[in-house]
């Protein structure tokens, strides 16, 4: 399942750079001085991994709460429908339901200030700028949220965005150096792939709720686990 965190960072991060890009873009690096820019970046990304981090710090305490309620099986069944019908509805239906809409003074708080830091350039610019950006609305960080809660942790739900996070780097980097570097086909290629690959996810974790017995993908409750064991003495 954190491998799954990972893999949707990388191939997600062509949609990342179309949300984001403008901010990288943007970033006040000092291209006169290779060394510098590229620490520059690296803080910058540094920044956005502690917001995902953060952010599955707290989505993992309400995964590790539903589980105490021994709703571990559940939990993991609903997340994975939930991520196949998000893909498989048409966006105008997603849109009435805009899980930001309620978020929007804030958002629009956080915009102010990611502005405001675009235009410094002191020594915590580039982690307040990644710091801010990984606080602004996006579908795919919705998607991993998704899986940081099914981790029913409060440290696999930080892990699992903190590799949803690093997962973004190699792309989002060479949108910084090389600016708009795709051409269209490989573009909507590598979008047509990430609602396939978010489908998968979200099968996965219904096959691990459904608890199986299948090695690593979907294995068999504890209580079973237990039960078969003491049959066996």
């Amino acid at each position: 399942m954190l491998i799954s965190a990972l893999i949707l960072g990388l191939l997600g991060s062509l949609h990342c750079v179309g949300m984001c890009g403008p901010i990288a873009f943007m970033l006040p690096v000092d291209r006169s001085n290779s060394f510098k820019k590229v620490s520059q970046i690296g803080v910058y990304h540094i920044g956005r991994i502690v917001a995902y981090s953060l952010i599955g710090l707290v989505f993992g305490l309400v995964g590790k709460s539903l589980y105490l309620f021994g709703m571990q099986q559940q939990l993991s069944i609903i997340i994975g429908i939930l991520m196949i019908v998000i893909v498989v509805l048409p966006h105008k239906i997603i849109g009435k339901y805009n899980l930001s809409k309620p978020l929007y003074k804030l958002i629009s708080k956080v915009k102010s200030s990611l502005g405001k830091a675009l235009k410094k350039k002191t020594a915590d610019t580039f982690l307040t700028i990644g710091f801010l950006n990984g606080f602004l609305p996006c579908g795919l960080v919705y998607m991993a949220v998704f899986g940081s809660i099914a981790t029913g942790s409060l440290l696999e739900g930080s892990l699992y965005m903190v590799l949803f996070g690093i997962g973004t780097i190699p792309l989002m980097t060479t949108a910084i150096y090389l600016g708009k570097f795709l051409n269209s086909t490989v573009k909507q290629r590598i979008q047509k792939a990430i609602p396939v690959f978010v489908v998968v996810i979200g099968v996965l974790f219904i096959l691990r709720g459904l608890g199986l017995g299948i090695p690593y993908i979907s294995p068999a409750p504890i209580v079973e686990m237990a039960s078969s064991a003491m049959e066996c003495h």
